[in-house]
């Protein structure tokens, strides 16, 4: 029974090991929450300047009223002095003064300074006032009404202007061959370098002869070349006599026919 003992001694020492490890452990957890706390604090972003704290309201929409243009206000022009004393139809006094011409009432005494002030009509209605007299188309007093006048409007009539006067175009007269219209028809001179060639042929020249029978235009339109320019000389010195196209002349076109034969 006694093969088995049981020590029991004091186990403080034990006990101190144990509480100084759980001291030491609990210490670190401490620390390192702290840590954690410490560092989340400063990895934490809150964003503040990057929030939105903008209160967005929907209104209904509202018809606004449109403003009305006022009304334009008549403008009444004044009425001036110089229109009323125009309209007016009576004299107006400020002395009851009597005309100088009235030889039935003797003056008091006698002034030598001059009258400001008007006398008194003969006839008509007086009232008290600024020494003027009515418009003259109110000078009959007691109408009320003056006198239309009578406005002439002149209006200038503008002359029409003469129309135009167009020239007559001259009136031309086409023909075909002419020579025998001619009042003379020089031949013209056979050209050397053509007699050389042995060319000769006949020449047709396009004329316009003017009203006096002179030829103002002449141009070939057939022939050789060599024979052309002799026969337009020749027709610039033909003559015609004055073609009359009722009692006027007119100028003529025609064609002059020149044959060059090489005499032999």
């Amino acid at each position: 029974m006694f093969s088995n003992l049981i020590e029991s001694s004091s186990h403080g020492s034990e006990f101190r090991r144990r509480g100084s490890f759980l001291l030491f452990t609990s210490a670190s957890y401490a620390l390192l929450f702290v840590i954690a706390g410490v560092v989340s604090i400063y990895a934490y972003d809150a964003r503040m300047e990057d929030q939105n704290l903008e209160i967005v309201t929907m209104m209904p929409l509202v018809e606004l009223p449109i403003d009305q243009p006022p009304a334009p206000v008549p403008t009444s022009r004044p009425t001036s002095s110089t229109s009323s004393a125009s309209n007016r139809n009576y004299f107006q006094r400020e002395v009851a003064m009597a005309d100088v011409d009235e030889p039935t009432i003797v003056p008091d005494d006698i002034s030598t300074k001059a009258n400001v002030h008007l006398p008194m009509p003969r006839n008509g209605i007086v009232r008290v006032g600024a020494d003027s007299d009515p418009s003259p188309g109110n000078s009959e007093p007691g109408t009320g009404q003056s006198a239309p006048r009578s406005s002439t409007i002149v209006v200038p009539i503008e002359t029409p202007p003469p129309p135009l006067v167009q020239a007559p175009v001259p009136k031309v007269v086409r023909k075909k061959i002419i020579n025998g219209e001619a009042v003379s028809l020089p031949k013209p001179p056979y050209p050397e370098m053509a007699k050389q060639l042995k060319i000769q042929g006949v020449v047709n020249v396009q004329v316009l002869v003017d009203e006096t029978g002179r030829v103002v235009s002449a141009k070939a339109v057939s022939g050789h070349a060599f024979l052309v320019r002799e026969a337009q000389k020749a027709a610039f010195q033909a003559r015609f006599a004055p073609t009359m196209f009722g009692d006027e002349p007119v100028k003529v076109s025609g064609v002059i026919t020149y044959n060059f034969v090489l005499q032999l």
